[in-house]
C-alpha cells in the first residue's frame, strides 16, 4: 500500500514537473499561467520564483515583463482561492489550527492590508495560503485584498528578479538559504526608498507652492 501510494505521488509530481517546464516554454504568458496555478492551490515544483529568475536571468530586457505576468498571475490565483475561502465559511479552514487561525485573524483585525502585503513577499516555505483563507472567511474588503496581494507580489517578483540579473541562476540558490532575510532586507530598502522619494517630491511641492504664493496670509 505504502509503495503504491509513492508510486502514485511519484507519478503525480512528474506530471507536475512536466507542466511547469511546459509553461515556462511560454515565457511571459507561460509564467503567468504557473504563478496563477501555483497561487489557486495547485502547487508545482519550484513555483513561479524559480521560473522567474530562470527567465530573467536568461533575458534581461524582458524582467519588469517577467515581473508583471508573474505578479498578476499570482494575484488572480490567490483572489480565486480567496473567493472560494468566502464562499465555503469556516469550513475552508478545517485544516488550519485554531491557534493560527486565530493570529492570523488578530493580525488581520489590527493591521488590514499590511497583514496581508506582508506575508505575500515572502518566499517558500512560508505558509501565505492560510493567509489568503482567513482573509477570505472573514471578509477582507475583496479590492483591499487584492491591492495587498498585488502591492507585496510585485516586490517579491522584482527583487527576485533582480537577483537573476545581478546573480545569474545562482540567484536560486541564494534565495532557497537566505530567501528571508534576503527579501525582508531588499524590501525594506525598497519601501525606505519609495517614502524618502514621495517625501522629496512633497517638499518640492510645497517649496512651489510657497514660492507661487509669496503674500498669502497666515
Amino acid at each position: 500500500m505504502t509503495r503504491t501510494l509513492s508510486f502514485i505521488l511519484l507519478g503525480i509530481r512528474e506530471v507536475l514537473d512536466r507542466l511547469r517546464s511546459w509553461l515556462v516554454a511560454f515565457g511571459p504568458l507561460g509564467l503567468f499561467g504557473l504563478a496563477l496555478i501555483d497561487s489557486a492551490g495547485i502547487p508545482l515544483p519550484g513555483g513561479p520564483d524559480a521560473a522567474m529568475i530562470l527567465l530573467s536571468a536568461s533575458n534581461h530586457s524582458l524582467m519588469l515583463v517577467y515581473a508583471l505576468c508573474a505578479t498578476t498571475g499570482s494575484t488572480i490565483g490567490c483572489t480565486v482561492l480567496y473567493l472560494i475561502a468566502r464562499r465555503a465559511g469556516i469550513a475552508a479552514l478545517r485544516r488550519v489550527s485554531d491557534e493560527k487561525r486565530a493570529r492570523i485573524e488578530n493580525l488581520l483585525g489590527r493591521y488590514d492590508l499590511l497583514a496581508i502585503t506582508v506575508p505575500s513577499i515572502l518566499p517558500p516555505p512560508f505558509p501565505f495560503k492560510p493567509f489568503v483563507l482567513t482573509a477570505g472567511v472573514f471578509n477582507l474588503k475583496t479590492s483591499r485584498f487584492v491591492l495587498a496581494v498585488f502591492i507585496g507580489r510585485s516586490v517579491r517578483f522584482l527583487i527576485e528578479g533582480w537577483l537573476a540579473i545581478r546573480f545569474g541562476e545562482e540567484a536560486a540558490e541564494i534565495l532557497r538559504k537566505h530567501g528571508l532575510r534576503v527579501l525582508i532586507v531588499l524590501a525594506v530598502a525598497l519601501v525606505a526608498f519609495a517614502a524618502f522619494k514621495l517625501y522629496r517630491n512633497r517638499s518640492r511641492t510645497t517649496t512651489a507652492s510657497a514660492a507661487d504664493n509669496p503674500g498669502r496670509a497666515d
